[in-house]
Formats: C-alpha cells, sequence, structure tokens
C-alpha cells in the first residue's frame, strides 16, 4: 500500500468514527432535549468520508431514520466515496500498489 493510500484510510477511519461518534451523541442530546448537532455538519461529515460510519450509528442507534434527505445523501455520500477510491485505484494505483 502507497503512503498516501495509508494516509487516505486512516482519514476515512477517522472521519467514519467521527460520524459515527456524532449520530450517538445527536441521538442522546435529541432524547434529553439538549442542544443538537447540526444537520450541516452532519452531512459535511458524511461527505468528508464519514458516511459509512453514519449510516451504521443511524440503524445503529435508530437516529434520523425516517429523515428523507438522511435516507437519499448520507447512502449518495457512500457511493460518491466509493467512486473516488475506484478512479484513485484504476487511474493511479494510489491505494494499492
Amino acid at each position: 500500500m502507497t503512503f498516501f493510500g495509508q494516509c487516505l484510510l486512516t482519514f476515512l477511519g477517522m472521519m467514519n468514527l467521527i460520524a459515527f461518534s456524532l449520530c450517538g451523541i445527536d441521538k442522546w442530546k435529541a432524547q434529553h432535549g439538549l442542544w443538537r448537532v447540526p444537520e450541516r455538519i452532519l452531512f459535511g461529515v458524511a461527505f468528508l468520508g464519514g458516511g459509512v460510519g453514519f449510516w451504521i450509528g443511524m440503524k445503529l442507534f435508530r437516529h434520523k431514520t425516517r429523515h428523507l434527505s438522511f435516507r437519499i445523501l448520507i447512502p449518495l455520500a457512500i457511493v460518491l466515496w466509493i467512486i473516488l477510491l475506484v478512479v484513485l485505484q484504476l487511474k493511479w494505483s494510489l491505494i494499492l500498489a
């Protein structure tokens, strides 16, 4: 694996952990009537690479599952990252070498 690939996968792992954590934190805050994490932050983290973590958090915490925007945009973020990773690998072999 290339250095770039290692860095990218580490970044994606951290983003997914952050997204999963934010989903759990926001659910807890919703249940306790506290200040919530803004949706733009949740979507931003998902589109910065945390889509899988957020999707798992949605399912595990049963959070934001009824919101159509989350049911559409979170999978879209995942698909876009898959496309990006495939392109990086096929065109430039930047992930696995």
